[in-house]
């Protein structure tokens, strides 16, 4: 099963980094990458981390201790620089290695994780139910390619609301209330559960049999609460129809909401899709209501379909044409 948190990838484009001696500037997908200077030529294979990832406390990332092994956007010479690359010697079974080839497990990366608000941990019913996908999207600049398949499409972008994610399902009658991994007993003080009562989707579910719904908790004592929330709120950013295996088209989802008094995630824009990596980059900046950056937007089309590239990177997205792109001013901001 894919992972990609690291991948084999060809350095597309190498530039000395401004202000420096001693730093080159390299392309990889649509990742901008500080380097040492001259460790990499156009069209070298190396191995690429992506960010928000915690590699193994080995002695070869031991320069990564003060950043408690993780890896995140950062400046280097006021140069943004999101993600590490590596020749591919960091591998110790050298081989032929392929383009996108996955070697997350080689290399010993895990994706990092936000800590869960104690009064969101709740006592565990089981693992995330298998009749729904888990909440999960893909950054642009890892599957570049995807703007070619999407150019022309009619699209909506939404705000990506900075909370957690959770999932509500109910399947044939059986109703779980999930953390991005995990399906939760009824606790007292849980908050996914508090949720799912303040919204009442128990009597959601009487209405709409076999559906999930998922998205994003927000407000106090979550992710710093960066909306400036003074309840918690839930924001729906899908809706899965669990018998058709298929996610509800944005007219439908819109209209699911709307009868069933949920509110979605802010829709910034529908269009057709026409924008460059750089654009969607710049688009994605912007704040919330209360002045924070956000952080950032997710772009999907009108009616659901298929993306060989999303398929490509990891196949427990089932191939969804969906992805999102972070607000470059909240990665910097927000070093937690």
């Amino acid at each position: 099963m894919k992972t990609n948190l690291a991948t084999i990838q060809v350095v597309t484009e190498v530039q000395p980094c401004p202000n420096s001696d001693n730093l080159d500037l390299v392309k990889v997908l649509g990742w901008r990458v500080v380097t040492r200077r001259n460790e990499f030529k156009i069209g070298d294979k190396c191995v690429y981390i992506a960010i928000d990832t915690v590699v193994p406390e080995t002695p070869q990332f031991e320069f990564l201790r003060k950043a408690h092994f993780r890896i995140r956007t950062c400046r280097l010479r006021k140069q943004l620089s999101q993600g590490i690359v590596f020749p591919t010697a960091i591998i110790q079974n050298q081989q032929e290695w392929t383009d996108g080839q996955d070697v997350t497990e080689l290399v010993g990366v895990r994706k990092y994780e936000k800590p869960i608000p104690v009064n969101m941990a709740g006592m565990v019913k089981g693992s995330f139910p298998s009749y729904v996908p888990k909440t999960d999207e893909i950054m642009l600049q890892s599957i570049p390619n995807i703007l070619k398949e999407i150019a022309g499409k009619d699209v909506y972008i939404s705000v990506k609301c900075d909370g957690t994610s959770c999932t509500f399902g109910n399947f044939n009658g059986e109703i779980d209330v999930c953390s991005r991994k995990l399906s939760l007993k009824d606790a007292e003080g849980n908050l996914y559960w508090q949720i799912f009562k303040k919204y009442n989707i128990a009597g959601v579910f009487e209405k709409n049999p076999n559906i999930a719904i998922q998205g994003e908790v927000c407000g106090p004592s979550i992710q710093k609460n960066r909306l400036g929330l003074k309840e918690h709120e839930l924001f729906v950013f899908q809706v899965y129809d669990i018998k058709s295996g298929k996610y509800l088209n944005y007219a439908d989802f819109i209209e699911f909401c709307r009868i069933n008094n949920l509110q979605t995630v802010p829709i910034l824009n529908t269009c057709t899709f026409d924008f460059t990596m750089e654009e969607m980059i710049e688009m994605a900046k912007g704040v919330y209501a209360n002045g924070q950056f956000r952080e950032g937007i997710v772009v999907r089309p009108l009616v659901e379909c298929y993306s060989p590239s999303v398929d490509n990177h990891d196949d427990k997205l089932r191939g969804r044409m969906s992805f999102k792109v972070l607000n470059n001013d909240f990665l910097e901001k927000n070093k937690e």
